[in-house]
């Protein structure tokens, strides 16, 4: 069974754009695969959203095992322009909210079952980016965040990992956030000579929630 949330309003911000019936595609290639899918379009941003998440599952599907943290809120600041608002916005989705989410995940956890916690994250504390000083410092703390937790949710029968992807070959970068230059130069430093796919992120998602990866 699964179950994902998305939220329009932002994505249509975005570059990339988005169609609103894209997240009913999305679920009908799940369905199409012979696994059970909800949905619930929210904000992160409100904090009552985090409660009703884990409602609504609870409803439709029952106790969650996996919790998958992947929203993310992106937006130019840099040293000369970083708006109190926008650094807010980023806090309570990049980091507000999947720590919310974690805490409600591991409450309403039924200790028989093996459970996992998997944070998405950009490698910030790794080298710096440019342009992005917000979301770099919030993605960057989930990584702490991610580490600080291991041991207290491990007596819980819990793992929690994070996964930075590193740069993939997606809606953002076909959006032409890098021009053709700059792309050549990142697929150069593949060793396989290409762009991570999502494809490449997932196998290791799907590693992480199995039985094995304990």
């Amino acid at each position: 069974m699964y179950f994902f949330t998305y939220w329009r309003p932002y994505d249509k911000t975005m570059l990339w754009g988005l169609k609103d019936d894209e997240p009913e595609k999305i679920q009908k290639e799940i369905l199409g695969l012979g696994v059970r899918c909800e949905k619930l379009e929210i904000d992160l941003m409100d904090e009552e959203s985090i409660k009703r998440i884990f409602e609504t599952v609870g409803n439709k599907l029952g106790s969650a095992s996996i919790l998958i943290n992947n929203a993310t809120y992106s937006t130019t600041t840099d040293i000369g322009n970083v708006p109190s608002q926008e650094l807010d916005k980023h806090y309570f989705v990049n980091l507000r909210a999947p720590i919310l989410l974690t805490s409600f995940f591991v409450k309403q956890f039924e200790e028989k079952q093996q459970g996992r916690v998997i944070n998405i994250t950009s490698g910030q504390s790794l080298s710096a980016m440019s342009g992005e000083i917000a979301y770099a410092v919030t993605k960057g703390a989930i990584e702490t965040f991610t580490r600080t937790m291991q041991h207290e949710l491990a007596y819980k029968n819990i793992t929690i990992n994070a996964v930075n992807p590193g740069l993939t070959d997606s809606g953002w970068l076909n959006s032409g956030c890098l021009d053709e230059k700059q792309i050549n130069i990142f697929r150069n430093r593949f060793p396989k000579g290409r762009l991570g796919l999502p494809s490449d992120a997932a196998k290791l998602v799907g590693f992480l929630v199995q039985e094995n990866a304990d």
